[in-house]
């Protein structure tokens, strides 16, 4: 399929029209019979896309299109490969709304929120297209007489990218934009939830100008797709957004080859609310960390620590936030009204999240406002859930659950709730909500978090700041994002030049 339309009518009960259907991209060429479906979680009777399976042929039909495009990629000067992103990411502003209703259709979450996504897409193409400008090396001084010292930084060659679906046009794009600036080829796996915010990344940055080969797109089952780009040779970096299960697995196969890997995985984020906060205030915080994105964030907030003097009024404050976070259809529709928050993107997530709830309640918790018992069969539409009086090694306080759910404790004051934020297998993200200087700042040094929040939600980032996490939230070694995102796309050299 070599079409670009991006007509949004859809047809319903089974038969797609063409701009449901997604493809690989293989050198250029849009290949690969579409034969796994994809409903709307909002609408489960209506077919939201068509995509293949992939197989390990089709990946390494990928690779070798990629190892043959990348000399001369990154033989282009840099200012012309960031041209060609600048471009693209004009594509998608252009292509904004049909693209945006598309994500909707296939990830679930509201049409503000994916209008959103694909402005992040279309700002960071054309923030790092901007860097095909930037100086990426240094003059030195040397100790030697007649001789000077440069640096530079030199592409890996070919990377693969595995990318998940709760972002699945803004993910993709941060990834995808650092490697092709600093001259490496593609090969992309997007999650199989998603196939279209991929597809539309594609088409951007072909009808952009990106020669054939640079960028590359497999869809399928990561078990095979994915394994498959671990293990070639010829792929010299893999970056992956994912559970922190198959990451560490992916790390094991990357590391026994020495290749080099790049890991993005779970959470269990933490805000502390101190006495000192604004009751309201600190309950907005934490209801737009947990409940936005319907709590489908690797940074979202899933547990809270509040000292007791504000604990009475937080409580009451986050459950009347929490009643404005409306589920609903992002498209609107008859039954719908203004939806704040969008549906559970699929069946077994929404399972997930309701047990969750459920065997909290079952194990002694306290429901302030939620449900767990959601029609099985309809609209996969999950009321944000508010849990308490639970210990503090409870699963719900422990576990990713990866939905609207946050579990609230009380703890006895600021060390107590320090050393509960810090009891936790992951440290991706991490806040605070409190007037003290003093304590914010202590704060910022000691939570061992990735990113820390003050007074502001535990999910979101500005695109041009480094972002990653710690123990097993991250490999801690490269960041995403920023200009820090070209250390992992590339290696440095040292060049000594004698007169």
């Amino acid at each position: 399929m070599t079409s670009t339309t991006f007509d949004t009518n859809l047809t319903t009960g089974g038969t797609p029209g063409p701009h449901l259907t997604a493809q690989h991209l293989i050198n250029g060429q849009w290949l690969g019979e579409a034969g796994t479906r994809r409903m709307n979680p909002a609408r489960p009777d209506e077919l939201a896309a068509l995509s293949p399976s992939g197989s390990a042929q089709d990946v390494d039909a990928a690779i070798t299109a990629a190892a043959a495009a990348q000399p001369a990629w990154a033989a282009l000067p840099a200012p012309a490969r960031g041209a060609i992103l600048i471009a693209a990411g004009n594509l998608l502003l252009d292509r904004q709304a049909a693209i945006a209703e598309d994500l909707v259709r296939e990830e679930g979450k509201t049409l503000a929120e994916a209008k959103g996504e694909v402005k992040r897409a279309s700002d960071v193409l054309r923030f790092f297209g901007s860097l095909g400008w930037a100086a990426t090396g240094e003059v030195l001084p040397s100790g030697l007489p007649d001789t000077t010292i440069t640096t530079r930084r030199e592409a890996l060659g070919v990377v693969g990218l595995i990318t998940p679906w709760n972002f699945p046009i803004a993910i993709p794009a941060w990834k995808t934009a650092p490697a092709l600036i600093s001259g490496n080829t593609v090969v992309i796996k997007p999650a199989e939830l998603t196939p279209l915010s991929a597809t539309h990344l594609a088409r951007a940055l072909q009808d952009a100008g990106l020669p054939a080969g640079v960028f590359n797109v497999v869809h399928g089952k990561g078990r095979i797709v994915g394994d498959a780009l671990a293990r070639d040779t010829r792929i010299a970096g893999l970056s992956f957004t994912g559970s922190t299960k198959v990451g560490l697995g992916l790390q094991e196969i990357l590391n026994a080859r020495r290749a080099r890997v790049q890991l993005e995985m779970g959470g269990k984020n933490g805000v502390l609310v101190l006495d000192d906060a604004d009751a309201r205030k600190a309950a907005q915080v934490v209801a737009a960390g947990a409940f936005g994105l319907t709590g489908q964030a690797c940074t979202a907030t899933s547990r809270v620590y509040v000292t007791p003097a504000i604990r009475p009024a937080f409580l009451e404050a986050l459950v009347a936030e929490a009643a404005t976070y409306n589920p609903g259809d992002g498209l609107g529709g008859v039954d719908s009204g203004e939806a704040r928050m969008g549906a559970v993107v699929s069946r077994q997530q929404f399972e997930q999240d309701q047990a969750a709830v459920r065997t909290a309640v079952e194990r002694g918790a306290t429901l302030l406002h939620g449900e767990y018992d959601g029609d099985p069969t309809g609209p996969l539409f999950l009321a944000p859930a508010i849990l308490t009086d639970l210990p503090f090694d409870d699963a719900a306080v422990m576990e990713e659950i990866f939905g609207p759910v946050v579990a609230v404790l009380e703890v006895a004051d600021y060390e107590a709730g320090l050393a509960a934020i810090n009891d936790s297998r992951y440290g991706l993200t991490a806040g605070i909500c409190t007037d003290s200087l003093a304590l914010a700042t202590d704060f910022a040094a000691r939570a061992q978090a990735g990113v820390v929040k003050v007074n502001r939600p535990t999910a979101g980032l500005d695109l041009n700041v480094p972002f990653g996490g710690v123990k097993d939230s991250s490999t801690n070694t490269f960041r995403e994002q920023g200009r820090s995102a070209l250390d992992f796309f590339t290696w440095g050299k040292t060049v000594y030049t004698g007169v």
